[in-house]
């Protein structure tokens, strides 16, 4: 992975978890929040421009099949968020006061597991989202990697205009269909970020970059935009509020030659644990709420709170990342290209 990705998507997450950290403040009634401007949500569709980029980045020019894709995406993807989502489940059901904006329903439970749209039955407001809240960008994510595995058999130069096409009329689609719960979601125009991705990805194979010098400007000032539209909630056109400033951010990443600054490990290591984070930090400041509840009031102070979210979700996510992400993934890995005994039974007749 290239190492200035690694660095936005620590970035992405730390946006998402300070996002959620702020709210969480919030939860405890102080009395100030600290001033603390509410911003963050945008660290999502920086996830989504990125994915988008690196699925083109890890499938162009292979022969990939489908189904080698899907095993991929699923054994990337499943493990972790599987065993979080039963453990968030198990507690809604043991231990519900725990938990806000989670309780305890088998088809609620099912459907997070599949990645199928579904009303969180906790939301008064009727949200679709899955058990771990922040997974409902998951439910995306497999929407937009089923669409990609089906289309790898088409020929390359024409395939991320048929990607294009396909979410864009998905999208469409789900405009004029009655409302439900999938066409709701589905019609979402955040889902067209991931093939901006895609086609982000074939500029920078083709190495059609921006000069340094504007790359060095663009790449601020395209933070700055995504934020300000983030801190002033412009969702109506979520894709270019937050999309088209997140694509041009990373485009200007792309863009520095990062090998002249130095390698930033912490941040790093960071974009290597941002899935745990990602996933782990809605019940690290769950319990940080908790805890804070019974702290003196003197140092109930929301700077200390913000403090110490942070550090913890940080803390946990690289522990999850380094005890439980990275060995499952590494064993997935060798599973998968482990020969099967017909390959094996061939190449002994052959020997």
């Amino acid at each position: 992975m290239l190492i200035e990705l690694q660095y936005v998507r620590a970035i992405a997450a730390l946006l998402v978890v300070y996002f959620h950290s702020v709210l969480q403040i919030d939860k405890l009634g102080l009395a100030s929040n600290g001033g603390f401007p509410l911003f963050g949500e945008s660290g999502v569709d920086l996830f989504f421009v990125l994915s988008g980029f690196v699925m083109w980045l890890t499938t162009s020019g292979k022969q990939i099949s489908t189904a080698e894709f899907y095993s991929r995406r699923i054994t990337r993807i499943v493990p972790l968020y599987w065993t979080l989502t039963l453990i968030a489940a198990a507690i809604a059901l043991v231990a519900p006061s725990l938990l806000k904006s989670t309780v305890f329903d088998v088809p609620h439970l099912a459907a997070s597991l599949f990645f199928i749209p579904w009303v969180n039955p906790a939301s008064a407001e009727g949200l679709i989202m899955p058990v771990i809240v922040p997974g409902w960008t998951l439910n995306c994510e497999m929407y937009f990697y089923l669409i990609f595995g089906l289309l790898l058999p088409v020929a390359e130069r024409y395939r991320a205009f048929a990607l294009a096409a396909a979410v864009g009329g998905i999208t469409l689609l789900c405009h004029l269909l009655p409302a439900s719960t999938p066409t709701t979601f589905y019609r979402n125009p955040v889902t067209l970020e991931f093939v901006a991705g895609v086609f982000l990805a074939d500029l920078w194979l083709k190495r059609r970059l921006l000069p340094q010098r504007l790359a060095v400007i663009m790449l601020p000032l395209a933070f700055a935009v995504m934020l300000i539209a983030d801190h002033l909630h412009l969702t109506a056109w979520r894709a270019l509020t937050f999309g088209l400033p997140a694509v041009m951010a990373i485009w200007s990443t792309l863009s520095i030659d990062w090998k002249r600054i130095g390698e930033w490990r912490f941040l790093a290591r960071i974009g290597d644990a941002s899935y745990s984070l990602y996933l782990t930090h809605a019940f690290v400041l769950a319990g940080a709420r908790v805890a804070f509840g019974h702290v003196p009031e003197a140092l109930r102070s929301p700077y200390l709170f913000m403090l110490f979210a942070l550090a913890a979700s940080v803390a946990v996510a690289l522990l999850v990342y380094n005890g439980f992400e990275a060995p499952v993934d590494r064993a997935l890995r060798k599973f998968r290209r482990r020969p099967s005994p017909a390959v094996n039974a061939a190449e002994l007749k052959g020997l």
